[in-house]
C-alpha cells in the first residue's frame, strides 16, 4: 500500500522537524538532516525516533 502524497506532504521528522522522502522501495520515510529510517508497517509510518534505525545510502 503507498502512501498518500498528501499525507507524505504534511509529515516531517519527528526528531529534527525536517523534510522526509519515501524510500525507492515504498517502505520506509528517509530524513537525511539526521539520517534516520522510520519504517512503514502495515501501510501505516511509524513516526517513533525509538522505531528508527540509522540510514545508511
Amino acid at each position: 500500500m503507498a502512501i498518500n502524497k498528501d499525507l507524505l506532504d504534511i509529515l516531517a521528522c519527528p526528531k529534527c522537524k525536517g523534510e522526509i522522502t519515501l524510500t525507492e522501495k515504498e517502505d520506509g520515510l528517509i530524513c537525511n538532516n539526521c539520517k534516520l529510517l522510520y519504517p512503514i508497517r502495515d501501510g501505516i509510518p511509524v513516526m517513533l525516533i525509538d522505531e528508527a534505525v540509522a540510514y545508511k545510502p
